[in-house]
């Protein structure tokens, strides 16, 4: 399995306009709301919220979908 990642980490993502990268904000481990978004997250599933480093912008991310740079 994947190592967890850490606030700070720089990591990469996928999206529908291409890629991203920015850092690792927190780790979601039960279920919460990211701009009117519901972020289905649990101790045995959970996300990471990451910020863009070029908007600044946040999003949730499983630890499938981040590449640590």
């Amino acid at each position: 399995m994947a190592k967890d990642l850490k606030p700070g980490d720089k990591v990469e993502w996928r999206h529908s306009q291409g890629e991203s990268t920015g850092k690792v904000v927190r780790k979601v481990t039960r279920t919460t709301h990211i701009k009117n978004h519901k972020v289905a997250a649990s101790p045995e599933h959970p996300e990471y919220i990451v910020e863009s480093g070029k908007t600044g912008a946040r999003a949730a991310h499983t630890r499938s979908g981040l590449r640590k740079l």
